[in-house]
């Protein structure tokens, strides 16, 4: 009996029971479908193509030593699915379940289509520790703040991790060949801007599980503190590990309960992983999240939002960047695109901006910082931040990227109000006294000619809190 499983953000081979069930139901196949056109379903930003890319290429390779051949295919996964399934023969179909509202209606279609056709279909848990309609509030409504949501779901027994399957003698016979990766054209060509990213990182499921050694092998037992310095190896850096499911947060869960008691570390690591749960569950419960305020009444606050403002790049990103003095500031460039390039004249904003160009990655603190920058001294709507992330970021996830751009707003569940205003001097001073993150990423602004700030940090403050009287 030829079993299928359809991969989507589940990218490994251990704690992955959609695998496992395919493998124990019969000779197994896995199937990885590019979707970017079923409504609803967001199109990946550019580095996280990049991502994808080398993170297909290492997952066949850990599948072929299983005896599992990868199939790739492109196209609406509600018709593509079900065609292969057709095609192959297959009698079972598993998957690990999604839970934004355009993915579920895509199973949907799929669980229901296979009934019809009389083939097994079969979803599991493996991406959150929590499955958001089991946990409610005393009046039965979503969490809206994080404390009591994790504090209900963290006693929750969370089951162990799965193993990897058991190598298949052979492949299955008469599996359709799907496309060549290549074909995809994930990978940037004119220019190929991705040599920091690919000095960053390594896509793939051993390198995700080495990163959780190496932090809980040291970092964590200092989290509370080193999470908020840039300049040092304090975080984990396992964000894109655990958006391409490379790591599973029950893999997460229980190697850090290894090392709870060594200091104050393990815990407030911990409450991370409780907020990755808790911003899903925010995405579960309004799959708008991305494009819609939580609280309406910002929905009448006067953003700034240029139109067509996007996910659009500015030219001097794209091959131009070298042909500028990186101390100056191109006329070309708006207030949009300054923030962008990492060209505001604020040290610690553009040092955040150029580590994000850079290697598709920005350290967290840092992340606040250029968010509330953009958002409130600025004056711009956070929906075009959280869509040049989403463009930027390896680790672009879809629900905490809108969540925390929503939170840095004012705007969204547990949020900080918006009052809350980042000074990025008096950040930068307080998490990286001696300067060492900006002369990393931005050495110009440690010189004379570092242009003048694009506002007036104090003017742009009043500015926003006028503003936010508006709408109270």
């Amino acid at each position: 009996m030829v079993s299928i499983v359809w991969l989507r953000d589940d990218l490994r081979t251990a704690d992955n029971p959609a695998l496992l069930a395919a493998v124990h139901g019969g000779e197994a196949a896995a199937l990885y479908v590019l979707d970017e056109e079923s409504p609803g379903i967001r199109p990946l930003g550019a580095a996280a193509k990049w991502w994808l890319h080398h993170a297909l290429k290492s997952l066949r390779e850990d599948l072929d030593a299983l005896g599992i051949p990868l199939v790739l295919l492109r196209g609406p996964a509600g018709e593509v699915v079900p065609a292969f399934v057709q095609q192959s023969g297959a009698e079972q179909i598993f998957w690990n379940r999604r839970y934004g509202g355009p993915e579920r209606e895509v199973d949907t279609a799929v669980k229901e289509r296979a009934a019809a056709e009389g083939v097994h279909a079969e979803s599991f848990q493996a991406s959150l520790l929590h499955e958001p309609w089991t946990v409610r509030t005393g009046s039965g409504g979503p969490y809206r703040v994080f404390t009591p949501f994790w504090r209900t779901v963290s006693a929750m027994d969370f089951r162990a991790p799965l193993s990897a399957p058991e190598p298949a003698a052979a492949p299955p016979a008469g599996i359709p060949s799907g496309v060549d990766l290549d074909d995809w054209n994930l990978l940037p060509q004119h220019p190929d801007w991705t040599a920091g990213l690919a000095e960053a990182w390594i896509p793939g499921e051993e390198a995700g599980m080495s990163a959780l050694s190496d932090f809980l092998g040291g970092p964590v037992e200092n989290y509370d503190d080193g999470r908020d310095r840039p300049a040092k190896p304090g975080t984990s850096r396992l964000s894109p590990y655990l958006r391409w499911g490379h790591v599973s947060p029950f893999q997460v869960w229980h190697e850090l309960s290894r090392v709870r008691g060594k200091g104050p570390g393990p815990d407030v690591f911990g409450t991370e992983i409780g907020w990755r749960e808790f911003c899903w569950h925010q995405l579960f419960h309004n799959p708008d999240l991305a494009t819609k305020n939580l609280r309406p009444a910002f929905d009448g606050f006067p953003w700034d939002h240029p139109e067509g403002a996007g996910p659009r790049t500015p030219a001097i990103l794209r091959g131009k960047q070298a042909q500028a003095p990186l101390e100056s500031r191109p006329e070309e460039l708006d207030p949009l695109d300054a923030w962008k390039a990492g060209r505001t004249g604020i040290p610690l904003v553009d040092a955040g901006q150029r580590q994000l160009w850079s290697i598709g990655w920005m350290h967290n603190r840092v992340r606040m910082v250029t968010a509330s920058f953009l958002i409130k001294n600025l004056g711009i709507h956070w929906r075009v931040g959280e869509e040049w992330f989403w463009e930027t970021l390896v680790d672009a996830d879809p629900a905490s990227n809108p969540a925390n751009w929503q939170w840095v707003a004012g705007s969204g569940a547990d949020a900080a109000p918006f009052f809350r205003i980042f000074n990025p001097q008096t950040q930068a001073k307080r998490f990286d006294p001696d300067g060492a993150y900006i002369a990393r990423w931005v050495p110009q602004a440690l010189t004379p000619a570092y242009p003048e700030p694009l506002v007036d940090l104090t003017e742009s403050r009043r500015h926003a809190l006028e503003a936010y009287e508006s709408i109270r």
